[in-house]
């Protein structure tokens, strides 16, 4: 068929998509209308590299590393000596040599706060390393320069805060990394704005009180992870080799398998005194039979434990009550009294309680109803239980009164004075709320001259409205540090101590100015506008801090 034969078909003719050009006018040339893609059916990739963000939560033992927003870090990494090895070194096919004393746990730490024996050149190749292994294995990032998020512990030293930011910022080009408290940071995360967190970590145990995202009060103690390992392992050293362990030779078990002993059947005791507040949905308890029942049957039996790191090969026996036993040496050691302690060394009972007994009054009576508990070592069977209840032990026999000691417990119990006290205050309190009778007559025939209706609603109107429970001690169950810095960063939240690089690079540590020097509120003003510190590259403050982390 010839192209010419017959009308063409509108859908293929040219002229039917051409604009009829008015007459009079000639016709104009042809456009191609602009072509409009929608980000929806664009690259993800050029969207997120502008909106991640790299948070990052340091530890002694492990890091959390991921993406901002997420419930859950992208990867939970940690030290030890398999990670430090080079390429072409095939010592783990070997027969393992006994570890040394020295270096049982130091290979698996990335840090501790003792910096006399801490070598922090060797941390900055750790760190790098570390961080550059979750890049490229688990958040599948390239180089490219994005914004990171620290969440880290207050206390840590300025060398080793200085350390981290001069790898995230010459490692890794981040142009702005904002520092965020990790107790702050579980508050959060469990929906609170006060809170008493109990972290039981792997070098310490620390009590920090939270009031309104503010830390108020810090306390610590040694009763740690490592203490509680380094007696589990002199448990076993004894079970093994009929003697006690002197701290002196080589070790008969690796850290790994001591660590998985610990972790799978550490245990501690039910308190003798159980709170009648305390409710079982509080804490992680499961109660499918008799406690008592239960306990009896645990303590009686024994534990069939195969060491494979041991030469030669043995299956060790282990009862129960011993392993209890450890944990209640370790945490809360009874036996001896609170004056026989040092400030560093208190049991974990007695070290709640001091805090709480310490704060202000207003203060106390928000945080010991928000008491939230997280480390590694509070994943202990029964350890959150046994806290809370000796906390309202004590509670209940002292009070909170700061004042202990025979003495005292004289005086509490003499009938004579807390009479003549009692007499003396109802006395003042009637000469200071008696009212004049010409007040009271004035008073009552303005009272009388009210209809009710006005006064009910005066009532109603100076009805207090219902407050927050405060003064019952109660456990609360958070995410962790990581999943409050988490939601905090994912709504552009501002933070306090907000670092810029080019800044970092000009001035360091010793450039940050105190937290009462810098304008808060100016600086989260600029931060939230356009171009500041949440959406821009880098901000432009002339005054910066390292808040809390370079404030001792």
């Amino acid at each position: 068929m010839s192209s010419g034969a017959g009308h063409a078909l509108a859908h293929r003719s040219v002229a039917s998509i051409r604009a009829v050009p008015p007459q009079g006018q000639s016709p104009s040339t042809p456009h191609t209308p602009p072509r409009v893609i929608s980000s929806t059916y664009s690259s993800p990739s050029t969207i997120r590299a502008d909106d991640d963000f790299v948070l990052i939560e340091i530890g002694s033992r492990f890091a959390r590393i991921g993406f901002a927003g997420d419930s859950l870090p992208k990867a939970t990494l940690s030290c030890g000596p398999e990670q430090g090895r080079r390429a072409g070194d095939f010592r783990a096919w070997q027969q393992p040599a006994a570890p040394s004393t020295d270096a049982w746990s130091d290979d698996y730490e990335i840090w501790r706060y003792d910096l006399r024996g801490l070598d922090l050149g060797l941390f900055h190749d750790k760190l790098d390393r570390l961080l550059r292994d979750a890049f490229t294995r688990y958040l599948l990032i390239d180089s490219r320069p994005r914004r990171m998020g620290l969440v880290l512990d207050p206390e840590v030293p300025v060398p080793l805060l200085s350390a981290v930011l001069d790898t995230l910022f010459n490692n890794f080009q981040a142009p702005i990394i904002s520092l965020m408290s990790s107790p702050t940071m579980s508050a959060v995360a469990a929906g609170v704005r006060s809170a008493l967190v109990v972290d039981m970590g792997w070098q310490e145990t620390v009590v920090t009180s939270v009031y309104e995202y503010r830390e108020v009060r810090t306390t610590r103690t040694v009763r740690g992870g490592r203490l509680l390992l380094d007696r589990l392992y002199k448990l076993l050293h004894q079970m093994l080799k009929g003697e006690e362990y002197d701290g002196k030779g080589p070790r008969v078990l690796s850290f790994e398998e001591c660590e998985d002993i610990l972790c799978r059947l550490i245990w501690c005791r039910a308190s003798g005194f159980k709170s009648p507040q305390r409710q079982s949905t509080q804490l992680d308890t499961v109660e499918e039979q008799d406690e008592s029942e239960a306990e009896s049957n645990r303590a009686t039996g024994e534990a069939e434990i195969p060491l494979r790191s041991t030469n030669p090969p043995i299956t060790l026996q282990v009862p129960f009550d011993k392993l209890a036993d450890i944990c209640d040496d370790t945490f809360f050691e009874a036996s001896a009294s609170a004056s026989t302690f040092d400030d560093h060394e208190l049991p974990l009972h007695l070290l709640v309680h001091h805090h709480l007994v310490q704060l202000p009054m207003d203060v106390r009576a928000v945080c010991m109803s928000r008491i939230m508990f997280t480390g590694g070592c509070s994943n202990i069977l029964g350890i959150k239980e046994r806290v809370i209840d000796e906390v309202t032990s004590i509670t209940d026999k002292r009070g909170w009164t700061p004042v202990s000691g025979k003495g005292f417990e004289q005086l509490r119990h003499n009938q004579k004075l807390r009479r003549t006290s009692v007499q003396r205050f109802s006395m003042s309190s009637a000469a200071t709320s008696e009212p004049d009778s010409e007040d009271l007559d004035g008073r009552s025939e303005a009272t009388s001259a009210e209809p009710s209706g006005d006064i009910e609603a005066k009532i109603a109107r100076n009805r207090p409205v219902p407050r927050q429970l405060q003064g019952q001690i109660r456990a609360l169950h958070t995410l962790g540090p990581w999943a409050g810095a988490s939601l905090m960063c994912q709504l552009k939240i501002p933070a306090m101590a907000t670092i810029d690089r080019e800044l970092w690079l000009q001035q360091g540590a010793a450039g940050a100015s105190r937290p009462s020097e810098v304008d808060a509120k100016a600086q989260q003003r600029q931060s939230m506008g356009a171009g500041g510190l949440i959406r821009g590259s880098g901000g432009h403050h002339t005054n910066w801090t390292l808040g809390v982390w370079g404030a001792y």
